[in-house]
């Protein structure tokens, strides 16, 4: 009866342990505890100045779409500087911002302009006045869920030739409307999938052009390959040389730009 009792303990308490591991891989997968890499750039389309120079001094994010002052951040890695958006036409951009940010959901960016803005026209030199930009920024909607792991380019796209205007009354300085179109690209997607058995570790590699990406299992043969461009690829998973299996290689996996390719359970033998 004693013998009983004690096997039915040990079998209950390596059902909690298995419990609490699948909760911690659960938890780990969830993108609010995981990064999104982000970069924000800045075109113009051509209009009739000489130049329309703008100094960015911030660029910020907020994971809500809440007009409020609350929950404001910047995004870090910030490139400031004084831009002539004419010379940002044509294809030409200019990285402002590239960092990690939380992934999930992204409602809006900020650009922070500074103080030193000014408009060449025909020559001479105005000052450009930004008066919302400096008391709270050029707020921009961008309502994009962001997936832990992949990668986003944002574009923000002036319009100059809506964007400044002439001051009313005989001062003839200039004042900054902006018109700003933001686009958004995914630049990678992301290989995830489960090795069995995962008593022992596992690479999983793949090639991408000139660099491997390679990831290793964790204690419960989850792996996961980021930053992977769109493509197709062949996986290969290597098993550590005390299991004496051997690789398994999987052709043809496809990879779509800001989604997860999920090759779910993949089982050596």
């Amino acid at each position: 009866m004693k013998k009983v009792s004690l096997n039915f303990r040990i079998f209950l308490l390596a059902s909690m342990l298995c419990l609490f591991l699948t909760s911690c891989s659960n938890s780990d997968s969830d993108d609010s505890s995981q990064t999104s890499k982000v970069s924000v750039r800045m075109t113009d389309a051509p209009g009739d100045y000489d130049e329309v120079n703008v100094e960015v001094v911030d660029v910020k994010i907020k994971s809500t779409s809440e007009t409020g002052e609350d929950g404001w951040v910047s995004i870090g890695n910030i490139t400031p500087g004084i831009y002539n958006l004419l010379d940002l036409t044509g294809g030409v951009n200019v990285l402002l911002a590239d960092n990690e940010v939380p992934s999930g959901y992204l409602g809006q960016i900020r650009l922070i302009l500074g103080e030193h803005n000014t408009v060449v026209k025909d020559g001479k030199t105005y000052p450009l006045k930004t008066p919302s930009a400096q008391q709270s920024g050029l707020k921009l909607k961008v309502n994009q869920t962001l997936t832990a792991g992949a990668t986003y380019d944002f574009l923000l796209d002036f319009d100059v030739e809506h964007s400044v205007v002439v001051e009313a009354g005989n001062s003839g300085g200039f004042n900054l409307h902006p018109v700003i179109r933001v686009s958004t690209t995914a630049t990678s997607g992301i290989i995830k999938g489960i090795v069995t058995p995962f008593t022992f570790q596992s690479l999983v590699t793949v090639q991408v052009g000139d660099a491997t990406v390679s990831a290793y299992t964790n204690e419960l043969g989850v792996f996961q390959l980021n930053g992977i461009p769109a493509g197709t690829y062949t996986v290969t998973i290597t098993p550590d040389v005390s299991s004496t299996l051997p690789p398994l290689v999987v052709p043809n996996v496809v990879v779509v730009n800001g989604q997860i390719s999920n090759m779910n359970t993949l089982i050596l033998k």
